[in-house]
């Protein structure tokens, strides 16, 4: 079933930049081929539920193995029928904010 997971693998004590630890993190979620996008504190993954805790094993394990503690938080969008959700999400929402601002118009207008 398509999934939408929002991720954040953080590796704790060890220092105060964690860019390279967390490039190793993202390199696997991109390594594995699923659409996905990464912002500033999370990681966007979609694919089928199986998959995706694969990946998520698979990066949090790249900094565990190393022996470093690892925290992870994880959100999941389990939307049945539905593909494409990491950018329908945003289209649908872009659509709505460009009404709303049509519609704020039209009442200035009056």
């Amino acid at each position: 079933m398509n999934t939408l997971v929002a991720l954040c693998i953080t590796p704790c004590g060890t220092g105060d930049e964690l860019a390279e630890d967390v490039a190793e993190v993202v390199r696997v979620i991109r390594a594995s081929g699923l659409p996905n996008r990464t912002y500033s504190m999370f990681t966007e993954i979609e694919g089928e539920w199986d998959e995706i805790m694969r990946v998520v094993k698979d990066a949090t394990f790249v900094l565990a193995k190393k022996g470093i503690r690892t925290e992870v938080v994880l959100k999941a969008d389990i939307r049945p029928g539905y593909t494409e959700t990491m950018t329908g999400k945003l289209d649908r929402l872009e659509r709505a904010l460009e009404h709303g601002t049509q519609e704020q118009g039209k009442r200035n207008d009056q």
